[in-house]
C-alpha cells in the first residue's frame, strides 16, 4: 500500500514514484513523483526531464491541453520509457512546467489498481492465486 500525498494535495491524492528513461542513451531519472489522475486523458511529465535525460523535444507539433475550468495551454512531447510498478510503458508523453507529473488514463487503463479512499492509500491489484 502506498499512502496518498497529503503534503502537496488537499484533499490528499494518490502519487506514484516512477522511473523515466531515455531509450537511446539509457539515461534514467528515478523517483519522479507522478499524481495518479483518472480524470486526465494523457500522461504528463515534468519539463525538467528534457535536460536530465538529454531528450529531444518533438517540436513539429503542439498538443492542446484543456483544464477543468476551460483554460487552455499547449504542450510539446518527448519520446521515452516510463517504468510504473510492474509495468514498462514506451511512448510519446507531453511536457508540463511542474515538479510533479501526471499519470493519465493512457497508462492507468492498462494497470489494475486499488484506490482505498477511506484509508488514503492505493496499491497495484494482485489477485490471490
Amino acid at each position: 500500500m502506498t499512502a496518498y500525498n497529503s503534503t502537496d494535495f488537499d484533499p490528499p491524492a494518490p502519487v506514484a514514484y516512477v522511473t523515466l528513461r531515455n531509450e537511446t542513451t539509457g539515461a534514467e531519472w528515478s523517483n519522479v513523483p507522478m499524481q495518479l489522475d483518472t480524470g486526465a486523458d494523457v500522461t504528463l511529465v515534468p519539463q525538467t526531464v528534457v535536460d536530465k535525460l538529454d531528450l529531444t523535444v518533438i517540436s513539429d507539433v503542439q498538443y492542446k491541453l484543456v483544464g477543468f475550468d476551460g483554460s487552455a495551454s499547449f504542450a510539446f512531447a518527448v519520446q521515452l520509457k516510463l517504468v510504473f510498478g510492474r509495468g514498462t510503458f514506451r511512448g510519446k508523453y507531453l511536457l508540463i512546467d511542474q515538479n510533479m507529473g501526471v499519470i493519465g488514463r493512457d497508462i492507468l487503463n492498462l494497470v489494475p489498481l486499488l484506490f482505498n479512499g477511506p484509508r488514503l492509500d492505493w496499491s497495484e491489484y494482485r489477485p490471490k492465486k
